[in-house]
């Protein structure tokens, strides 16, 4: 068997929407995975048709679901993740999991301060109403056009959202915007450890859903730690 690979997805779309990724991986040469986050349906259908599945999980929950499917498997894999999945990657890389990670559009840790209005704006269908903690929330297109289509055209982004795209846990964002107010927060993400594998960082400039400057200043957290870490710009790509 090839080297283990884990895709961690973010909010908003479902596991298999790393299809693609499997596929191209596994022709590479690695064993390539794509779990689900806690009790997530096993199927776009099934998640729409039951939302309440993943309704109140937060950071830690899903951190440590990956961290115990890691744990079981033969060697220490590269872990991959978007968007949140990029949030939990530096997690599990802090906190000793896996071999290498690749965060691509890493939604804020704790000691991030940037808050751009279009990151504002892309967070608002969960943040904007404060009952939406303890439930899972839904795009609709023309939110998803914003938050992750806004660099590709709208039939794509329409085409997109109607094949991947998923009710989550609002949860992790409200977590994710107080983190900076929080003295435990679980947004906080072991930046100084040292003997980790190495992460990179990567960004869209044309994101809505996490900036660019917001990525730059997650990269300045790394700056007292002497382990691997390197970040790459994608001019033009959004979210």
């Amino acid at each position: 068997m090839g080297k283990p690979v884990i895709f961690i997805h973010g909010l908003w779309l479902h596991a298999s929407s790393w299809q693609p990724w499997i596929e191209l991986f596994t022709e590479a040469g690695y064993d390539p995975v794509a779990p689900g986050w806690p009790n997530e349906p096993g199927t776009v259908a099934e998640a729409r048709a039951n939302p309440d599945a993943v309704a109140g999980l937060g950071i830690d929950d899903i951190t440590n679901h990956f961290a115990a499917i890691i744990a079981a498997l033969p060697e220490p894999p590269i872990i991959i993740g978007h968007s949140f999945g990029g949030l939990f990657v530096e997690k599990l890389i802090g906190e000793g999991n896996g071999a290498a990670g690749v965060a691509i559009d890493p939604a804020q840790i704790k000691g991030v301060l940037p808050l751009p209005l279009a990151q504002l704006r892309a967070g608002l269908p969960a943040l904007g109403n404060p009952a939406n903690l303890h439930k899972a929330v839904q795009l609709t297109p023309k939110e998803f056009r914003f938050g992750f289509g806004n660099a590709v055209d709208e039939a794509e982004s329409a085409a997109l959202y109607e094949r991947w795209v998923i009710p989550s846990p609002a949860r992790p964002l409200f977590q994710a915007a107080a983190a900076n107010f929080v003295l435990h927060s679980q947004a906080k993400v072991n930046t100084a450890n040292e003997t980790r594998g190495p992460l990179l960082l990567i960004s869209g400039t044309a994101d809505h859903t996490v900036p660019d400057v917001v990525t730059r200043s997650t990269f300045k957290q790394y700056r007292d730690s002497t382990a691997i870490t390197e970040l790459k710009h994608f001019e033009g790509r959004g979210h």
